[in-house]
């Protein structure tokens, strides 16, 4: 642990509230693509199979529950909740996520640090949450306009992602031995696709202006 990982889970966990906050006060989850959710939801529950096998601290242990209690409980609400579902843009969302899973898969097979069970599930998950983002974000272009806590929340995302950058650069000069080049790699990929949002939602800040992404 080290302040530029704790930094990064609470980008992430304040991401998510900012989610939690957009369905539970609008009751409404348009602008969020369900695809994007679906594929985060799999990411914790592949990355956390060590959740009752290998205890590391109890703070790692909360923000695993955490993160797969809230992903499941966004998706459920957004394909069984009468309200919230009304309002999910089915016709935007339609971009061809199981391509991402199967090829998330295939290269977890191929590309890991131990060909295991939980190491192949753990490789999986590191290369799905490096893509799960670009359904949103084609949502997000498709739409044009983008509502003040979805950008927030793909923000706040994307902010996690930096910090975790300078969390594997720091343990990189200061641990003997660094293995999770997996990770970094994915990780960079992952930052560089929310490059044009950073861009755009720099230029709304600046303008004071509604953040719009070109389609």
């Amino acid at each position: 642990m080290n302040i530029f990982r704790f930094a990064g889970d609470m980008m992430h966990l304040t991401s998510i509230l900012v989610l939690l906050l957009k369905i539970y006060a609008t009751k409404s989850c348009s602008g969020i693509s369900l695809k994007t959710q679906e594929l985060y939801a799999l990411v914790f529950l592949a990355r956390y199979l060590d959740l009752f096998t290998d205890f590391i601290s109890v703070y790692n242990t909360i923000m695993k529950l955490v993160f797969i209690v809230s992903s499941t409980a966004i998706v459920w609400c957004m394909q069984r909740n009468r309200v919230v579902r009304r309002s999910y843009d089915k016709q935007l969302d339609t971009f061809r996520h199981y391509f991402l899973l199967a090829a998330s898969f295939a290269l977890a097979l191929l590309v890991n640090e131990k060909f295991t069970f939980q190491e192949i599930f753990w490789a999986f998950s590191i290369y799905l949450e490096a893509v799960a983002i670009l359904p949103q974000l084609v949502l997000l272009q498709r739409s044009g306009n983008v509502d003040n806590l979805t950008g927030q929340y793909v923000f706040f995302l994307g902010a996690y992602r930096a910090f975790y950058i300078l969390n594997w650069i720091y343990r990189y000069f200061t641990e003997t031995h660094f293995s999770r080049w997996i990770a970094c790699i994915s990780g960079l990929v992952q930052t560089a696709l929310y490059a044009d949002f950073f861009y755009y939602y720099y230029i709304s800040w600046k303008n004071n202006t509604k953040l719009k992404l070109p389609a």
